[in-house]
Order: structure tokens, then C-alpha cells, then sequence
């Protein structure tokens, strides 16, 4: 078990965007300062260490209400507000806020931009420990774990001993097994949603494709893009077209695009660098329409090296790595209460690494349900209008209040 890091040494502030020198960094950031950091699981001692977040709803008295939501590879701490960079509304804003299934009327609500992010947490565009710049491509590597770790001192700083529950999709899955396996006294429930306990081959060679195609960018420039003001903007738009293909089902593309023929070539505005021509034949199909406006979209609001860096931290996520891989022995002992939720439909992490899990946690002894929702909307049905997804979550954090005394 990994000691919890110390709280020593922490002030909360308030972002400057010149003194933070990125891009992404917005006024709205709420953020804790940790001088003494946190030493990595390479090794490298992180300091001054900054972990942005943002809050919903309030801590009961006995601080036993807290919910931590963990955000997915391109999520960020706006989960339940308007993004401050897009505008859009955040985003699981269908899911938490008061009396949705998260709800923010019974729960203290907790989001953290990742460790290695670039919403305001450290990361590869943050200011070195000696203020010579940012540490683009020489930022450390870091780990799903040390993402957990650098979100402890943050619980810790707010006055919470005991997390309610953990709830994340994809990514925020891996997150909330790390948590229940290194913090399992400080986790009553436990919500991994289209997860699994350990990054399959398939998807390290998704997210390799996607770290090439951003190495080829001309923009890329070693890494030292920023220096000049540039974006590898091409390469991280495709990484992002490629990345959203996995998270759809042939289903759901098929019902919202088909073959269906885009004749009128204008795509309106796009991020430099990105083609926004028609296709070889003078028209486009919607899907590719569509993919080119969330590559386009995505460059706006996401650093490249900090893409790479979370990426790497996926492909060696292995929950049971220190156990020389028995999954059950991970969880030995849990009191921690779960539900592992799965989408039929979800062939990124499919129900099959879900089933995986929950047997092992049911070796372990643990009190673990398990639901696969069936629906035709792909790896990110945890996102969109699932009716039966959403009386899960609901179910199981009510059922899980009641237990603990929850007002």
C-alpha cells in the first residue's frame, strides 16, 4: 500500500495566467499549492506542486459526504459548469448537479484537472522548479497512481479523511480502482464505469497511432512547439479523430451518419493548420465532417505533450502490477463497497475486461455488484442520455448513503 503523501505544506490560490505561462490557464482555476510536492513513482520529486479542481455542493459537518469524480483522458475539472475556454456546459452536467443521480444537494462534489493535465494542475506546460520555462517533452512520466496520490493531498487539504465514493469513465475508472486499491480505508463506494483493471494491447496501440500522429506534425518541432508559438495542431487533431473513433459503436455511427453525403464543402472556422477542404471528389461525408470538428475543436483547448503524457500513464495502468498480476490480491481485504458498470456496445473496454474485474473483487471478498447497460452508443454511452445508466449510478450511491447514515 502506498502511504498517504503529507498534507504539509499547501495554500490554496488562485491562478495568474502569465505566471503559470499556459495557454489553458484560466482566472477560474481553483487551485491548492503543495511546496513540497510529490515524489513520483520514477522517482522525480515534483515541487512546487499545483492540483487544480472545482467544487459542487457543500461538505456536511462531519465531512462524510465528499464525492470525488474522476475525469476521462480529455475531460477536465468543469464537470457539472460552462467550460471557461469552450463555453459549452460541463461536462457531466447531465449526471451531477442537484437532484440529478450525483446529486449536489446531498453530496460534496470534488473534480481535479489530472496530474500531467493542462487545465491547471502540473504538467508539461508548467513553469520548471528553476523558472528557466516549460517542461514540454522533459516533464516526467507519471502514472494513473500518481495522479491518485496528487488528488489525496488535495482531499486531505480540504478536511476529508474518508472519501463517500470515487466515480470516473474510462481514464476516471482507472482512477477510481487505483484509489480503492491504494487508499481502500479512505473509500466507502467505489463506481468504475467502462473501465478495466489494466490498459489491453488493442488500446496501447490506439494510443500509440495517436502519439505518431502528432511526432509527424511539422508543428511538433521536438516538442518545443510553444517556443514559437506553434501548435502541432494537424497531428493532435487527427490523435483526437482517431481516439473518437474508439469511444463510438458502428451502431450509433451508422444511425447518426449512414452514407450520408455533406455537398456543401465550407466547414467553417478550424484551427490553423487543419485542412477544412472537401474531399478528393469535391463533397464529404458527414462522418467525416464530423470528425474533422472535433479535431478542429479539440486543439483549442488541449496541450500536445500533456495529450502524451496521460496517454503513456494509461498504457501502464495495471492495477495489479504490484501484485505480480493477481487482481483479487489487489483488493484483499476491501471494505470498500462497488459497482462496475459496462455498456454492451463498448468494444474500447469491453464488458468482457469489466466481468474480469468483478470476479476478482469477488474473490477478494468484496461487496461488488456488477451491471452491463445495454445500449448501442459505444464507449461514451457514460456521457450521453442513458436512462438506465443513469438509475444505476443513482441507485447505488443511494443505496450506499443509506447504509453509511447519510442524511
Amino acid at each position: 500500500m502506498v502511504p498517504l503523501p503529507p498534507a504539509a505544506g499547501h495554500q490554496v490560490r488562485t491562478f495568474d495566467p502569465v505566471m503559470d505561462q499556459s495557454p489553458h490557464v484560466s482566472p477560474q482555476h481553483q487551485a491548492a499549492l503543495f511546496t513540497d510536492g510529490l515524489e513520483l513513482e520514477c522517482g522525480v520529486r515534483l515541487a512546487p506542486l499545483t492540483v487544480a479542481y472545482r467544487t459542487y455542493g457543500t461538505l456536511s459537518p462531519r465531512a462524510d459526504n465528499a464525492v470525488l469524480v474522476c475525469h476521462a483522458l480529455t475531460g477536465d475539472q468543469y464537470v457539472a459548469e460552462t467550460h471557461p475556454l469552450t463555453g459549452k456546459p460541463g461536462w457531466w452536467s447531465r449526471l451531477v448537479g442537484p437532484g440529478l443521480p450525483i446529486d449536489t444537494g446531498r453530496f460534496f462534489v470534488i473534480c481535479v484537472n489530472v496530474l500531467g493535465g493542462c487545465m491547471g494542475s502540473t504538467g508539461p506546460r508548467s513553469e520548471r522548479q528553476d523558472r528557466s520555462g516549460p517542461w514540454g517533452t522533459d516533464f516526467p512520466p507519471v502514472t494513473i497512481r500518481d495522479m491518485v496520490r496528487a488528488q489525496a493531498l488535495l482531499v486531505s487539504r480540504l478536511g476529508i479523511d474518508r472519501l463517500f465514493a470515487v466515480v470516473g469513465g474510462s481514464m476516471g475508472g482507472m482512477q477510481v480502482l487505483s484509489w480503492a486499491a491504494t487508499f481502500p480505508e479512505r473509500v466507502f463506494a467505489a463506481l468504475p464505469i467502462a473501465t478495466a483493471p489494466f490498459h489491453s494491447a488493442q488500446n496501447i496501440a490506439f494510443n500509440e497511432v495517436s502519439r505518431q500522429a502528432i511526432f509527424a506534425d511539422p508543428d511538433w518541432q521536438g516538442g518545443r512547439y510553444w517556443q514559437d508559438g506553434r501548435i502541432p495542431a494537424r497531428g493532435l487533431a487527427v490523435a483526437r479523430m482517431m481516439a473518437h473513433i474508439t469511444y463510438l459503436s458502428e451502431e450509433a455511427l451508422t444511425r447518426k451518419f449512414g452514407r450520408k453525403v455533406r455537398r456543401d464543402p465550407a466547414m467553417g472556422p478550424v484551427a490553423p493548420g487543419v485542412s477544412p477542404g472537401a474531399g478528393l471528389f469535391g463533397e464529404m461525408f458527414e462522418v467525416e465532417s464530423y470528425l474533422r470538428h472535433q479535431g478542429s475543436s479539440f486543439v483549442q483547448r488541449f496541450d500536445a505533450n500533456a495529450y502524451l503524457t496521460i496517454t503513456r500513464a494509461m498504457d501502464y495502468f495495471d492495477v495489479a502490477a504490484d501484485h505480480d498480476g493477481d487482481l483479487a490480491a489487489a483488493f484483499a481485504g476491501t471494505r470498500t463497497r462497488f459497482c462496475v458498470i459496462s455498456f454492451s456496445s463498448d468494444w474500447l473496454f469491453p464488458t468482457a475486461q469489466s466481468r474480469i474485474l468483478a470476479r476478482a473483487l469477488n474473490m477478494a471478498a468484496a461487496n461488488v455488484s456488477f451491471v452491463e447497460i445495454d445500449t448501442d452508443k459505444g464507449h461514451d454511452a457514460f456521457l450521453l442520455d442513458e436512462p438506465d445508466f443513469d438509475r444505476t449510478v443513482r441507485g447505488f450511491l443511494s443505496g450506499c448513503a443509506e447504509h453509511a447514515g447519510l442524511a
